[in-house]
């Protein structure tokens, strides 16, 4: 089956046509038609963990390694929305760069070195890949680990869907290629980086921010797997973006970035700093603020009147108090998620409450830069 007409790029230039309208914020515009057929993440990871048991029941090894070879052949789909055909034919000797964690798909049809595109797929799969190529390369000729009929993997992935309760029409090939995408969009990792995961040309945007290039796609795409990763750091809050401007002083520089929401944060770093990160415009950097240095105030219909450079309306999501301080998460328009952490005092005397519109601000220096 060729998923070239796949109607996710049809949603892909739906989201195109918002971008262009300046609309850039997929987490809380982007809407998926009745019409495509997709798996939400809880689905997902329903269906990965119904194809595991599937390989943990087999007490025989030919049949375990069978399974497993379908078990990376939907990994591989699940995680790089690569089409069926792509992750077939994928020469583990040439496609697979082992110590950056990167698969290559959409090789020339000749077999040739050329062409393609690079895709960065989660440390565990790519440990797994490894695995089974150490434990079962005899078993097939070179560059042809993953050689399975079409028609059984369908088949196959079928079944596994019969296993969880999932209807067969969103668990063929083609269908978790695009939840893959959706997912992707929802986690607002930018548009063009999406596109050129699924194979799909550029959208020509006049926002700076979404304009990446190849080898800009995979800070951007280690970042999204090291959060899908549930990676935990000490600072709660976490910004990732672009450098759009530095204006260096006699000590400190004041340092721009546009984040993925396409808002603008600023900090101030010292300029040996700004030289031991190797710092400049175009950079892509993570920015954390630790929860008590961000304040939270209600709304007053108007942004706060105070110094601090960086202020951002949302939502309060979550409300946990304890005896001594209590910490409100707030999601601001693009998803992204603050905390902040205030006395109980302060607390009662604000009297803020879950679903209520609020200000989070945090000063510039409070910023901290990170570079991966």
């Amino acid at each position: 089956m060729n998923d070239r007409n796949d109607p996710v790029e049809d949603l892909l230039k739906q989201f195109e046509t918002e971008s262009l309208r300046g609309r850039f914020n997929p987490a809380g515009i982007f809407s998926v038609p009745k019409e495509i057929k997709c798996l939400d993440t809880a689905q997902l990871a329903e269906l990965e963990n119904a194809f595991r048991q599937w390989v943990d029941e087999s007490a025989r090894s030919d049949v375990r390694a069978s399974r497993r070879r379908i078990l990376l052949i939907f990994l591989l789909i699940r995680y790089s929305a690569g089409r069926l055909n792509e992750i077939l034919t994928l020469d583990e000797q040439r496609d697979i760069d082992w110590e950056n964690e990167l698969i290559r798909l959409g090789r020339t049809e000749n077999g040739g070195d050329g062409g393609g595109r690079q895709v960065q797929i989660p440390a565990q799969v790519c440990l797994e890949l490894q695995a089974f190529m150490a434990e079962h390369v005899a078993d097939s000729r070179p560059g042809a680990l993953l050689q399975v009929d079409p028609g059984h993997v369908r088949r196959k992935f079928y079944e596994r869907a019969g296993a969880c309760g999932l209807p067969p029409d969103l668990v063929n090939p083609n269908a978790i290629r695009r939840s893959r995408a959706i997912e992707l969009l929802r986690s607002n990792v930018p548009l063009p980086v999406v596109q050129k995961l699924l194979g799909h040309s550029t959208p020509n945007l006049t926002a700076a921010y979404v304009d990446f290039s190849d080898r800009d796609m995979r800070p951007v795409m280690q970042h999204f797997l090291d959060r899908e990763s549930r990676r935990k750091t000490s600072a709660r809050n976490t910004f990732f973006g672009r450098i759009t401007r530095i204006r260096r002083s006699d000590i400190q520089a004041s340092v721009e970035l546009l984040t993925l929401g396409g808002d603008t944060l600023q900090t101030v770093i010292t300029n040996d700093s700004l030289a031991r990160l190797g710092l400049k415009p175009g950079s892509l950097v993570t920015a954390e603020i630790k929860a008590p240095w961000v304040i939270i105030a209600r709304n007053s219909g108007a942004q706060p009147a105070c110094s601090a450079e960086n202020r951002f309306q949302g939502t309060v999501a979550r409300i946990s108090r304890g005896r001594i301080t209590t910490e409100f998460v707030v999601r601001i328009a693009d998803g992204t998620e603050l905390c902040t952490i205030v006395s109980r005092e302060s607390d009662r005397r604000l009297g803020i409450r879950e679903n209520e519109t609020v200000w989070v601000f945090f000063n510039a220096y409070a910023v901290i830069l990170n570079i991966d």
